[in-house]
């Protein structure tokens, strides 16, 4: 195999592992200068035909661009500085009267709401809730939360001091612990140092972080390979994209996201 090629410096890769695919999702508020950053790891099998879809605003919908494929969103940003992104939880019964969410509810809520507030009101309205997966919202005014249905009851995780980690439990779930999932620590460490520096933050250091959680690409027992699909880094203050497809900074994809939207030109961006 080719060398892989990584956008961050310094990327530490580990090896995949467990039986199934994973995700890392970053909200980190840099104490020294307020700037807001949300990075994603989305691991995931390698021959999806994962793309990126670009909204205009109209009348009625905000601007947003989301990633992901099959016509769903597993994540985004609008033109407001709402964030959205999600990561797979072991299963759990969801309240009486919800249900999952029907087409592209992450589309839907970029399109819709300007805030963590709005967003987590339009879910309430739709009724809408996971069984084996949590939600993680943020926006540019420093709100974000991990929405949880944990035994039939929804639980919402706000942010502390200046950073929230979604990995692929339930903090909420008394059954569980940050050691249930060996990403979190290495991820909630990272950001303690970042914490520590005296030196300006850059979209690249809270990459770092990210980084050393990566999964590099392997097969299964079926043969299919699978990893890091893509890493997403968003500058929420500046309102910056950047996304790296497969670990290789051949394949790199960068927005001025409020100058993309202003285009007023609907379209999909292939990653490959």
């Amino acid at each position: 195999m080719k060398k892989l090629k990584y956008l961050i410096l310094f990327l530490i890769a580990l090896s995949f592992c467990g039986k199934t695919f994973a995700c890392s999702i970053i909200y980190y508020i840099d104490k020294k200068t307020g700037k807001i950053y949300f990075v994603n790891n989305e691991d995931y099998y390698y021959n999806v035909k994962a793309y990126l879809q670009i909204e205009p605003s109209t009348k009625d919908q905000f601007g947003r661009i989301w990633y992901g494929w099959k016509n769903f969103g597993q994540g985004g940003v609008n033109e407001k500085g709402l964030v959205i992104d999600g990561a797979v939880t072991p299963l759990q019964k969801i309240p009486n009267g919800y249900s999952p969410p029907k087409g592209n509810i992450t589309d839907e809520i970029l399109a819709k709401c300007e805030t963590v507030h709005e967003a987590v009101q339009y879910l309430e309205e739709k009724k809408v809730a996971l069984k084996n997966a949590h939600i993680v919202l943020g926006d540019k005014n420093g709100k974000a939360i991990i929405i949880e249905w944990i035994n039939g009851v929804k639980n919402i995780v706000e942010i502390k001091n200046n950073r929230l980690v979604a990995t692929n439990f339930n903090l909420s779930d008394a059954d569980h612990t940050e050691m249930t999932c060996w990403r979190y620590p290495i991820i909630q460490n990272g950001l303690s140092e970042l914490d520590a520096m005296k030196d300006t933050l850059s979209i690249k250091d809270i990459g770092n972080v990210i980084g050393k959680v990566v999964q590099i690409p392997q097969e299964d027992a079926t043969g299919k390979v699978g990893g890091t699909l893509y890493s997403t880094f968003i500058d929420l203050t500046a309102m910056k994209f950047v996304l790296v497809y497969k670990l290789d900074n051949s394949k790199i994809q960068k927005l001025d996201i409020l100058e993309e939207l202003n285009k007023g030109k609907r379209r999909k961006i292939k990653l490959k």
